[in-house]
């Protein structure tokens, strides 16, 4: 019982459908999956497996057909949608494959940009954000913008800002997904550290099984099931 209750992620008998005209299509069907505190998991899949509806239903941007999700501690089918954004603001973490980053704003805008949504003075929001760009190792890219970045700077910029809020819980879509392999092991050693040092729980998803190995567990989206995977055996069958 002890590792439930220390759970960050629950997903209890969920299942999540989506309607095309007068069919229901199902993505995920009577999933339960449990993420302890400090985890760091790769989940990998068959693209349309239903990889981006897990990470979908761990923010709250999407709510399962049936079943319960359940972050934290918190149920998050009894939020409503201003609760969630407030929940999310102060839980939650994510990083985009493409970055999504504003483009007439600084490094340190951007990432200051979801504590606009905390009750954070200024001077704390830029504080904030400055710890987090140290934590990434781009406190002298502060005033840069996205255009005078790397990629894999973009991406650290990205990171950043999802640890501002000092998040419980990261999600990574693709995080590497457009980076070159130097600037990709750039990153994934930063989210191994980021959960190594602080304990960050981490969801990955990621199509590449070097990025996968990263993680401490693997788990594997096959038909709407999550079935725990080697990653030593994912490797040597590459």
């Amino acid at each position: 019982m002890s590792d439930l209750q220390d759970a960050v992620v629950q997903l209890l008998d969920v299942t999540k459908g989506f309607r095309r005209d007068k069919i229901e299509i199902p993505v995920l069907t009577n999933t339960t999956l449990h993420i302890p505190r400090g985890d760091f998991v790769a989940v990998m899949g068959p693209s349309g497996s239903g990889k981006s509806t897990l990470l979908n239903l761990c923010a709250g941007l999407d709510r399962p057909t049936t079943g319960e999700v359940i972050v934290n501690g918190q149920d998050l089918g009894q939020l409503s949608e201003a609760g969630l954004s407030k929940w999310r603001s102060e839980n939650l973490g994510f990083v985009f494959q493409n970055y999504n980053l504003m483009p007439v704003l600084t490094a340190l805008e951007n990432v200051e940009l979801p504590l606009l949504l905390t009750p954070l003075s200024r001077s704390e929001r830029r504080k904030h954000a400055a710890a987090a760009l140290r934590i990434v190792g781009l406190e002298d890219r502060a005033d840069h913008y996205p255009r005078q970045l790397s990629g894999g700077q973009e991406q650290r910029v990205s990171i950043a800002r999802a640890l501002a809020n000092d998040p419980v819980l990261l999600l990574a879509d693709e995080p590497t997904g457009n980076l070159d392999a130097h600037s990709a092991e750039e990153v994934l050693e930063l989210m191994q550290s980021l959960n190594d040092q602080f304990g960050t729980t981490v969801i990955m998803v990621t199509h590449d099984p070097k990025a996968a190995r990263s993680a401490k567990r693997l788990l594997h989206l096959e038909k709407g099931t999550f079935v725990q995977a080697d990653l030593d055996a994912l490797e040597a069958a590459r």
